[in-house]
């Protein structure tokens, strides 16, 4: 899929944030927004006047890496859009979200599943098969879809191997260091460390 930049001026982002709810923004502003119709505006500035991102655009690469993940056969979000708003110095991305709830708020509830805890292990092992380095890999960023499958969201930290070779045991395990930071993730540390384990054997 091939998104077309699309300029706004100040009002028709205004109108746009007129049909939405606010997810998160921080002194600099709107950080993520939720329209009327379901679909998440997620932007990105610019945050030095030298800085890569004026070359590499961050939110080109969101959406690229999405594409690229769903290539993979890896459940992630829809990009739908792509927005310059050269008037705030930023960009955004519109997207069509993916439906589920994260591993984090499930363990928040205790409400994940000793199964999911289990595929979630192979999950991993599979994302490195397939040369996927995540290194914003947490339980905020895997959802559990209604279907029951796993699937990844805010995914701009996404790298590829080339050819898709699979991640070398450094990069595995300091992927699994990333993931095991967090304290919500320690806690089913045990289980997911043992189906991983098991799924390369």
């Amino acid at each position: 899929m091939h998104l077309q930049w699309q300029t706004l001026d100040k009002p028709a982002w205004q109108q746009i944030k007129s049909e939405s709810d606010i997810v998160e923004q921080d002194g600099f502003g709107v950080k993520v927004l939720r329209s009327n119709n379901g679909d998440y505006i997620k932007t990105f500035r610019i945050k030095h006047k030298i800085s890569l991102a004026r070359i590499l655009n961050p939110a080109k690469r969101f959406c690229d890496n999405a594409e690229k993940l769903q290539a993979l056969g890896v459940d992630t979000f829809m990009p739908l859009e792509l927005y310059s708003l050269a008037y705030l110095g930023r960009w955004a991305v519109r997207y069509k979200p993916l439906e589920g709830d994260t591993l984090r708020a499930l363990i928040k509830q205790s409400a994940l599943p000793e199964k999911i805890i289990a595929e979630l292990g192979a999950y991993i092992a599979q994302l490195h098969n397939k040369g996927i380095y995540f290194r914003s890999l947490h339980p905020g960023n895997v959802v559990l879809q209604p279907n029951g499958k796993l699937g990844l969201i805010d995914v701009l930290d996404c790298k590829f191997r080339w050819f898709n070779r699979p991640l070398n045991t450094w990069q595995r395990e300091r992927n699994m260091q990333h993931f095991f930071r967090y304290d919500d993730a320690k806690l089913i540390e045990q289980g997911v460390r043992a189906a991983y384990l098991l799924s390369r054997q």
